[in-house]
């Protein structure tokens, strides 16, 4: 029980806002971890930390303090001889597995987005994201100039839609679908989910010209090469046509109209009686506990673009011609918002 809390219902606030404050601390903890893989190497069995230096070629007492940390976050267990055992917490950063959470880690501690986050007051007095003051370039710039930080931002997004791509898929109705396209898809993990939940549809994705190659081996890969067709160019340029249009966490990115343009295409696109549906984190209440809240700081801190709530996307669907006909909750905090035609 805290002396500062004696009721001991809780953390004490100043406990409580003191691990806010090293909060960063473990982000970076988490991120080394990763970058070393200590999950991998854990895998095939518990290790002492002379074992592990070893293993990574990392200084052996830096290696004891780094799992001594991670003992006391439940990412290891030390038995009697102080071998270290992973944990289904730290399995989670394990490289190419189901759900992974791996490159995610290695994105939100590297440069892109953990400097940027570091001027954050400037980004709340500017309204403006700070990567061309923190970064000298706008996001995609800094992939591009740093590429294996860009590819691991792609495969990070890849993560995140395989592990809420086959519900997604699951929750449409692709009866009369005969043309799906994925818009701002990378590799195309939801377009391939929902092409494996029906045999009829054809699948097209539309993403920038350096993912088209990583596209199309995808596709192989899931034995879906004859029925995905890679687009590389621009969501803001014409789109093909289609009779469902998938937007999963591309308008969180960018300004309203800018998703008002990335709409207008969409509906310019669609065939009649088409849908667009779009996978967000919708804002809830105010005062409502969740990600959503957080994840808006870190767009307002990299990019241009906000987490919105409900009535500020039914704006956006109105300025596009389109209305909003429906929204379907997921077991996550994304929630599937479908738009036809305005006036269909």
């Amino acid at each position: 029980m805290s002396a500062a809390d004696p009721g001991g219902t809780g953390p004490a606030p100043a406990d409580r806002m003191m691990s806010m404050i090293t909060g960063y601390w473990v982000t970076q903890i988490v991120r080394t971890v990763a970058e070393l893989s200590i999950p991998d190497q854990l895998a095939e069995g518990p290790l002492t930390a002379a074992e592990l230096a070893a293993r990574i070629d990392a200084d052996p007492d830096a290696v004891a303090r780094l799992l001594r940390a991670c003992a006391s976050l439940g990412l290891t267990e030390a038995d009697d001889r102080r071998a270290f055992h992973r944990t289904p917490l730290l399995d989670t950063l394990r490289a190419g597995t189901p759900h992974s959470l791996r490159t995610i880690a290695l994105v939100h501690g590297s440069p892109g987005h953990w400097l940027p986050w570091g001027l954050l007051p400037d980004a709340v007095r500017s309204g403006t994201p700070q990567t061309g003051a923190a970064l000298g370039r706008d996001i995609w710039a800094h992939f591009l100039a740093h590429p294996e930080e860009g590819e691991r931002f792609a495969t990070s997004m890849t993560e995140l839609t395989a592990g809420l791509a086959e519900e997604v898929a699951a929750l449409i109705d692709t009866d009369g679908v005969g043309v799906a396209v994925d818009v701002g898809g990378a590799n195309g993990a939801l377009v391939h989910a929902l092409l494996r939940g029906d045999p009829r549809p054809r699948g097209v994705v539309v993403d920038l010209p350096a993912v088209e190659e990583s596209a199309r081996a995808e596709a192989r890969e899931a034995g879906l090469a004859d029925r995905v067709t890679v687009v590389g160019g621009s969501f803001f340029d014409p789109l093909p046509r289609g009779d469902l249009f998938l937007l999963k966490a591309v308008l969180h990115n960018w300004d309203d109209d800018a998703c008002t343009a990335i709409l207008r295409n969409c509906r310019a696109a669609l065939n009649p009686g088409g849908r667009v549906i779009v996978v967000e984190m919708p804002l809830g209440p105010l005062g409502e506990p969740g990600f959503a809240p957080l994840l808006d700081l870190n767009m307002l801190a990299v990019l241009p673009g906000r987490e919105r709530d409900l009535p500020h996307y039914d704006a956006l669907f109105a300025a596009a011609g389109l209305r909003r006909t429906g929204i379907t909750p997921t077991r996550s905090p994304q929630r599937l918002i479908t738009a036809v035609t305005a006036g269909s």
